[in-house]
């Protein structure tokens, strides 16, 4: 769906009303009072009724838009842009394309969706042959920055980066290189083995291999999944055995510093959402906009 077929399918508020009802049936309407999935419609109230109990469930209830009091339009259109934008927009960017007068509530917005995309990507865990390596994140401070000369304000936060990686060898040649899948990066207190062990229990299944180099944080990880293997850290592992995770970060990076330039600590997560999400749907196309959709009603 392009831009101009999303104007053409969502011309008004009615359009995406419609729509979100026929995507929340889809994923099935529980009752908050007895959990039953069966349901009337009531058309005059653009409200579901409780088969069971008769308990009714509002258009948003239980989706990331139930407290919201923004037309389902303007949903919409941001979750539009910032899915058709392949390396994202800014708040200001956004409140001039939506036309809204207040900045606070246009930001609000973007990261109520980039919680949905973060929600979304953390049912899954990463599986097989797992690149792990850890980034460090510039971020802003409430001291006056200077880019140029990189003093000042300038902080790191530590990130976690993981990433699938399969193996390939070509047959006739012997080649080796490796194809990547899924992303996951997870801000980090700290680089300590006590830490970095939470995150691969939380985002990695048991049963994969870990690829890392010999830091000494990461010690535990051959107890806590099949095989964990190390190599010394130099130019040629950052181009073959964590190629990934390297190049991931440097994208991160780039796109977070030339789009939202510097960001505060707490928020880091949140654009780390936004990028892995559609990372990892990178081959979406315009097909992204509906799983975002898929996203936000899934609270």
């Amino acid at each position: 769906m392009s831009i101009l077929e999303f104007t053409k399918q969502f011309p008004t508020n009615e359009s995406c009303k419609i729509h979100f009802k026929t995507e929340r049936e889809k994923q099935g309407v529980i009752c908050k009072k007895c959990t039953n999935t069966e349901h009337y419609w009531l058309k005059s109230k653009w409200q579901w009724q409780c088969k069971e109990c008769s308990f009714r469930t509002t258009l948003r209830s239980g989706t990331f838009m139930e407290h919201s009091n923004l037309p389902l339009l303007t949903w919409y259109l941001c979750m539009a842009f910032m899915s058709f934008s392949k390396k994202g927009i800014s708040a200001l960017e956004m409140q001039r394309q939506l036309g809204h007068k207040r900045y606070n509530t246009v930001w609000n917005l973007m990261h109520k969706i980039r919680l949905a995309m973060g929600q979304r990507d953390d049912r899954y865990n990463l599986n097989g042959f797992i690149e792990f390596d850890e980034g460090h994140f510039e971020h802003a401070t409430n001291q006056c920055i200077d880019l140029k000369r990189g003093r000042g304000s300038q902080r790191q936060t530590n990130v976690a980066v993981m990433a699938e990686s399969t193996p390939l060898e070509d047959i006739e040649t012997g080649e080796k290189s490796s194809h990547c899948r899924y992303f996951k990066m997870k801000v980090a207190q700290s680089f300590e083995k006590e830490e970095l062990n939470s995150k691969v229990v939380q985002y990695i299944h048991q049963d994969s291999i870990i690829y890392s180099d010999k830091s000494t944080s990461y010690v535990d990880f051959s107890e806590l999944v099949d095989i964990h293997i190390t190599t010394k850290s130099d130019k040629e592992t950052t181009k073959t055995t964590l190629k990934w995770v390297h190049i991931a970060i440097s994208n991160a990076k780039r796109n977070l510093l030339g789009v939202y330039h510097m960001i505060k600590p707490k928020f880091l997560q949140a654009y780390l959402n936004e990028f892995c999400y559609k990372l990892n749907r990178r081959y979406f196309g315009f097909r992204l906009f509906n799983r975002l959709v898929i996203a936000t009603i899934n609270n």
